[in-house]
């Protein structure tokens, strides 16, 4: 469901495959596997490119998973345990030692909205691909850890109202415009491109990882604690 591959210090998370690319518990396993290996493997100028095949980049949770469940109180109950297992994804994503870039040459929806916006930077596709919290529409509240990650994530309180309670599906020049994305391109190799030489001048810099992901968190508070990450501050001058 998705692979990671190393290009000199650069790594490339790939969900792979036509589909939704739907969050589920064998996707999420998948995530943090990668996830790990990155961290582990991590040094000075590495960073982070999570990318997706196909129409999405990620349209969710396993819905479908869900409910096959066969009963009202089995669905809730795994609709639930996505919700809980999904945390720590998010959690790696911002303890990660390296710079990450979410390249969207799809639609990101929902969970994979989140996804999305638990990255340091997302690069979008112009003529393809919208950013959308369908929550509202189908009847879903929101768990405390995605309301965190759109307000510390999403500075304007317009914008989160408009994404969180219209339901908005905002496609790339208006996410640039509105500040949820970096920037915006026009074909999905411009997009695959520029997320690469973004993520080479941020690793040009060789920042220490360790002290990267420290200011991360520390940017996030509330996001970070309620992901369940501590702060901790390090003196270490650069050499």
């Amino acid at each position: 469901m998705c692979t990671l591959e190393k290009r000199g210090n650069l790594f490339v998370l790939t969900l792979t495959g036509d589909d939704q690319h739907r969050i589920n518990p064998k996707l999420i396993g998948d995530l943090l596997s990668l996830l790990s290996q990155v961290k582990a493997q991590a040094t000075r100028g590495s960073a982070l490119i999570t990318q997706a095949q196909g129409k999405f980049f990620s349209n969710g949770f396993d819905l479908d998973w869900a409910q096959a469940a066969g009963s009202q109180q089995g669905t809730s109950e795994r609709l639930l345990h996505m919700v809980e297992s999904f945390k720590p994804v998010v959690a790696a994503l911002l303890s990660l030692p390296v710079p990450t870039i979410a390249a969207l040459t799809g639609h990101a929806a929902a969970c994979g909205f989140v996804f999305a916006l638990s990255h340091d930077y997302i690069i979008m596709r112009r003529d393809r691909g919208v950013l959308y919290m369908s929550e509202v529409d189908i009847g879903l509240t929101m768990p405390d850890y995605f309301n965190a990650v759109f307000r510390e994530k999403v500075g304007d309180a317009s914008v989160r109202r408009d994404l969180l309670l219209r339901g908005l599906k905002m496609k790339g020049d208006e996410a640039v415009k509105r500040g949820v994305a970096e920037a915006a391109y026009d074909g999905e190799g411009e997009v695959r491109a520029a997320s690469v030489r973004m993520a080479e001048e941020l690793g040009k810099r060789k920042w220490q990882g360790e002290v990267y992901a420290e200011i991360r968190k520390g940017l996030f508070p509330q996001l970070s604690a309620t992901v369940g990450l501590g702060h901790k501050t390090i003196a270490t001058p650069k050499l």
